[in-house]
């Protein structure tokens, strides 16, 4: 694709400052709710495993809420939304100075609703266990900071749209830039995917306030879920940008089929949204078939993941045989293992093999009767999200921090980025494998620690409750250094340029076709399809409405 001149100047000088600057500090944000957030962490992990009593002003139930607000919602969409919006600077020739400032003002709300939310919880106003639907109630302030927190995701999603169509008006006929086509993509499932959890909250809010008696539970509940569903995969697909675009030009390698890159963005979007109700498979009130179409949703989303897979895999095995790879597996000594910019993205690609086997299990209705509301679905969230796409968004830090600070990766920085991939891969091993295996046996998930009058089926449990504590003490750990490191390249790394790593295409590349830049298209399947997911169901429990709930407070 030809450069225009602005890319040109963009790719030698590096990135605009003031771009440099909300990259920047959206990524400072994310770091910091990690650290807060994973001490909380530890906190749960030990007092789950009955070796920590918490203090009395500071219950198990506001620790579960705070560390899923801050690592759920917080350190994933400021870290997203800082990687993406230094991709869209860097590949569309800079931010439009209006862009930047919507995203300033997205920066602002969600900063404000975020200490909103925060203050109920500190509180022990808001112990709802960060998935925030009836029948529990929190204080009606907590509510209201996720309004402000969705309302600045909008502004960041709305900003970026404008900065595709302005780089589009002025490139008729061509492609848009890779890393953009994953950021339109990813902003797009989080604008309609946070929707459904907009108009939820705005309905909890007079309830919560005490202004109408109940609320219909399985409307809400619906809501909330075609949003939690849609979530995970949004930091999924950001985590799939950085394999597909970043991971093969580190590795020396070029980008796998453009078609086929495009095609796997496009099928993530338009069959992200319906799925929701594998997480309610168990819930009475939804036809069998509704689920049924949910499940094989949630199931479809694995036919882009195997295509990744093939891709990545083939990537890696055409780079390490033109490094000289001989044999059937001798391709693999050629990877550069020591590299953190590969080794942890690398190793969250292997743990999403487990982690997707699992999504499948939850997915279907006899096995989810197993482990549903067990330590087993903690465990698998632990897989996908705090292994496959923190490993992911750590490795993107050790070349997207120097790159917005302009400075530049230390060897000791990134052999210490190498000990931490090592040192969080044996804490989520322990930890996740513990959940998945207790869960088995029936501990129950958002519990704090108790015997159970000293039951012998709960006394059993606790071996695999220490290994979980010894997991978390790991991970607590791997959080230090990986903040330590983020801290270090922002500010006291040695001054320099950093390269934005996007590997080229191919070599005789086929020529990608045009309908893929067809987004109205895309958003239009989208919708078509979930409405063909929820319209039904969610009509059935309005003209049915069950009788509704008043508000609970069970903490």
């Amino acid at each position: 694709m030809k450069q225009t001149f602005t890319q040109k100047a963009n790719k030698a000088l590096g990135i605009n400052p003031e771009d440099a600057r909300l990259s920047k500090s959206y990524l400072f944000v994310a770091f910091a709710a990690l650290l807060v957030g994973g001490i909380l962490g530890l906190l749960q992990g030990l007092n789950r495993a009955g070796l920590l009593e918490l203090p009395t002003w500071l219950n198990y139930y506001q620790v579960l809420t705070a560390h899923g607000l801050l690592l759920v919602l917080v350190l994933t969409a400021f870290f997203t939304i800082g990687y993406f919006y230094a991709g869209l600077s860097h590949t569309l020739g800079g931010l439009l100075p209006k862009v930047r400032k919507m995203a300033w003002i997205g920066f602002s709300m969600k900063l404000v609703g975020f200490v909103l939310a925060v203050i109920p919880i500190i509180t022990n106003e808001a112990s709802v266990l960060y998935t925030f639907y009836p029948p529990m109630a929190a204080s009606p302030i907590y509510y209201v900071g996720l309004v402000f927190i969705v309302l600045g995701v909008w502004m960041c999603a709305f900003g970026a749209f404008i900065n595709v169509a302005n780089w589009r008006k002025n490139h008729r006929g061509q492609h848009l830039p890779i890393l953009a086509f994953f950021a339109t993509g990813v902003f797009v499932l989080l604008f309609f995917g946070s929707v459904p959890v907009a108009i939820e909250v705005l309905t909890i809010i007079p309830w919560a306030s005490g202004w109408v008696e109940t609320i219909n539970v399985m409307v809400a509940r619906t809501l909330f879920w075609a949003f939690g569903h849609t979530l995970v995969n949004i930091w999924y697909l950001t985590a799939v940008s950085a394999w597909y675009v970043i991971v093969p030009k580190i590795i020396g390698g070029r980008r796998w089929n453009d078609t086929l890159t495009r095609f796997v963005v496009i099928a993530l979007v338009i069959m992200n949204i319906p799925g929701g109700f594998h997480h309610q498979i168990i819930d009475p009130g939804i036809s069998e078939s509704v689920k049924f179409v949910h499940v094989f949703m949630s199931l479809a989303i694995g036919f882009p993941s195997l295509m990744t897979a093939w891709a990545m895999f083939a990537v890696f095995e055409r780079t390490g045989r033109k490094k000289g790879g001989k044999g059937l597996l001798g391709w693999i000594k050629k990877l550069p293992w020591g590299d953190v910019r590969f080794l942890a993205p690398m190793v969250a690609m292997i743990a999403f093999i487990p982690a997707g086997a699992g999504g499948i299990v939850q997915s279907t209705n006899q096995l989810n009767q197993v482990v549903h509301n067990t330590l087993w679905v903690v465990g698998h969230f632990h897989l996908t999200v705090g292994t496959s796409v923190m490993l992911t968004f750590f490795g993107i830090s050790y070349w997207l921090v120097p790159y917005v600070s302009k400075r530049v990766l230390t060897p000791k920085i990134n052999k210490l980025g190498v000990i931490q991939t090592f040192v969080w891969t044996a804490g989520m091993f322990l930890m996740a494998g513990a959940m998945h295996y207790v869960g088995l046996f029936g501990a129950p998930r958002r519990t704090s620690y108790t015997t159970y009058g000293d039951h012998a089926t709960a006394l059993g449990w606790d071996p695999y409750l220490l290994l979980l504590a010894v997991g978390g003490t790991l991970l607590i750990i791997g959080v230090l250094l990986q903040v330590y490191a983020v801290v270090h390249l922002m500010f006291f790394a040695p001054k320099g340029e950093t390269e934005f790593p996007i590997a080229e295409e191919e070599e005789n590349a086929p020529k990608t076709p045009y309908w893929t830049e067809r987004w109205s298209r895309t958003i239009l399947l989208m919708l078509l399809v979930v409405a063909m997911g929820y319209v039904i169901p969610m009509v059935d429990f309005i003209v049915n409405a069950p009788p509704g709930s008043p508000p609970f407070k069970t903490w």
